[in-house]
């Protein structure tokens, strides 16, 4: 039996101990051991400069022999080639493990900025997710996994400079340890200001995110510059924030590397002593300070890396709690197209990350052929509720079923073929007319697309247009008016003849021509035995219900045909005028009224 992902509840893909991030490196466990085995070989290569001047020192200058010299120097030549080859092969696998990672996790994390705010009040940036998971693959991708993969072998140069000379290995050993000391210190004094940079730089973002959206508010009521400043004060912070984290670094960076000399300088000092006291020859002198500068070459390279580092394993940490918050995709088995019934059961609402409970207790239930009407004064609850029966949120209590099946049993993209949404505000995705109508469908269906929208009455409209359907609309619709955008997100809505249409304040921006459309897509929906819901104010929305349901202060205060439940709120009793001329209004009569 075939089997399609779904992203409802359910533990993470790679669940367990591990992470999924820990999970996509380790698809790439045969990689890293063939880095561990290249940078095992490449670091006995390093060896080669010093013995080759070490052989030359002791070998060939005193016996004068030109062979020696010759064969010693294509011998070191072959090898310093050998080992090119095999660091380039070793950053180039590093990239390749990078891109590996970006591209494992890739669609995974759009998946979770596109789902974030539906389940965590999200603040700040909110691709903040993806900058995280391209700070990670470009550290994999540069020299900082090197220099920590020649870190394992500073024991075995320092080994070496004991076979020297007892001083000459003490003399290395305390360079590593004040440099380990370094990196210690370094890790300790960034890691603070390193987060608050990254805080600083996601109120940075998301202001500069917000005053693009909103650019016609801004300059239409003169708040350029008084954002402006929030935005400088943001980016205030987060320069200052780098600038104490770079100069942190680079001091350490900076002491590090004339530890580095200092040690080379001191080794070269102590071999000429040995050389004087006959304990040692000339070679030992200039092959002790090689190595002994190899032994820390890793360290110092460590340190230089070590913003990047810091930096990458905050994003790591970040993408872990993100991806663990919202789980992946698992295996469940598809159901068939729904065409029986929809029905609430005792449903309560919260907004994301929010305790207060919006909507208490709706229970309804509509049969195949019926449209709903929801009324009720303003933050009443209604568009919470349409939020939580199609699915966009997931109720706190209570089940939302479509012919019996509750939502999380079904798969979330064959769901969504049944589901016809129109949000209280419209969006459309930069593209043209017609991938907006089909949702973006890779195989576009022109019938379908040109069905919808005579549907919805926008057919004549769209071919008025440029290029017709071909048209770009830009983002968000930018070059749309809002009727034209609400029209093409009803036909975008009625796209494929979904069995649940659900419609927010349909008729907001709408002519009496688009009510008139509306009404004949309720219709419709009707007459192919679909369900509507429509959340409206204005009462020409509700021409095409059989239903209405009145819904103050989140809980639904009635249900049941629609000319007796209009008839109901009709009969209630008028309002008080209260002193002062101030008119107390009943809330069901309001909604009535308007």
């Amino acid at each position: 039996m075939s089997t399609i992902p779904s992203d409802r509840s359910g533990s993470p893909r790679g669940s367990g101990s591990s992470s999924e991030l820990v999970a996509a490196l380790a698809a790439c466990r045969h990689a890293f051991i063939t880095l561990a085995i290249a940078s095992a070989i490449i670091n006995v290569l390093y060896l080669t400069g010093s013995f080759y001047m070490l052989e030359v020192y002791d070998r060939v200058i005193p016996s004068r022999s030109l062979p020696t010299l010759v064969g010693l120097s294509l011998l070191a030549i072959s090898l310093y080639a050998f080992q090119a080859v095999l660091d380039l092969l070793r950053s180039r696998m590093l990239v390749r493990i990078g891109r590996s990672l970006g591209q494992d996790l890739s669609i995974r994390v759009y998946n979770t900025i596109s789902r974030l705010s539906l389940t965590t009040r999200s603040g700040g940036d909110g691709l903040q997710p993806m900058r995280d998971l391209d700070q990670v693959r470009g550290f994999l991708s540069g020299p900082g996994p090197i220099a920590f993969l020649d870190l394992p072998w500073l024991p075995f140069y320092v080994g070496i400079c004991f076979i020297f000379h007892f001083w000459i290995g003490i003399a290395s050993l305390v360079g590593v340890l004040f440099l380990v000391t370094l990196t210690i210190l370094t890790d300790r004094f960034t890691k603070e200001p390193s987060r608050e940079a990254t805080g600083h730089a996601i109120k940075r973002n998301s202001l500069a995110e917000a005053s693009r959206r909103n650019a016609e508010v801004l300059h239409a009521m003169g708040m350029n510059s008084r954002i402006a400043s929030l935005w400088g004060e943001a980016n205030v912070k987060y320069l200052e924030a780098q600038q104490r984290t770079s100069d942190i670094s680079g001091g350490f960076g900076a002491i590090s590397k004339v530890a580095r000399m200092v040690l080379q300088s001191a080794m070269l000092g102590i071999g000429a002593y040995l050389v004087i006291r006959q304990e040692a020859t000339g070679g030992v002198i200039i092959a002790a300070s090689i190595i002994g500068g190899r032994a820390l070459a890793p360290i110092d390279a460590a340190i230089a890396n070590w913003k990047n580092f810091v930096a990458s394993r905050q994003s790591w940490h970040r993408l872990t709690s993100l991806l663990a918050l919202i789980p992946d995709f698992k295996s469940q088995m598809a159901l068939s197209k729904p065409s029986k019934s929809f029905e609430s059961e005792a449903v309560c609402v919260s907004p994301p990350g929010d305790r207060r409970v919006i909507v208490q207790d709706v229970t309804f239930r509509i049969e195949g052929g019926s449209a709903l009407g929801i009324v009720g004064p303003s933050g009443g609850g209604k568009s919470c509720l349409a939020r939580a029966l199609v699915g966009v949120w997931n109720p706190v209590r209570g089940t939302v079923r479509i012919d019996g099946a509750t939502l999380d049993q079904w798969v979330p993209e064959e769901l969504g073929k049944h589901i016809g949404y129109l949000p209280q505000d419209v969006e459309l995705l930069a593209g043209t007319i017609a991938q907006n109508i089909s949702r973006f469908e890779a195989a576009l269906d022109s019938e379908k697309v040109l069905a919808a929208a005579k549907l919805a009455s926008v057919h004549e409209l769209i071919l008025k247009l440029p290029n017709g359907y071909e048209t770009d609309i830009g983002e968000n619709g930018s070059s749309l008016s809002a009727g034209q955008r609400q029209r093409i997100a009803l036909a975008r809505a009625l796209y494929g003849d979904p069995f649940l249409v659900m419609l927010d304040e349909p008729n907001s921006n709408l002519d009496p021509e688009g009510d008139e459309a509306l009404t004949r897509a309720i219709l419709s929906v009707r007459a192919r035995n679909g369900i509507a819901i429509v959340i409206a104010h204005r009462p020409s929305a509700l021409a095409g219900v059989d239903q209405v349901m009145v819904v103050a202060q989140g809980r639904c205060q009635a249900i049941g045909p629609k000319e007796e439940v209009m008839a109901k709120m009709m009969r209630r009793p008028p309002p008080v005028a209260p002193p002062g001329g101030l008119r107390v209004v009943n809330e069901a009569a309001s909604t009535s009224q308007s």
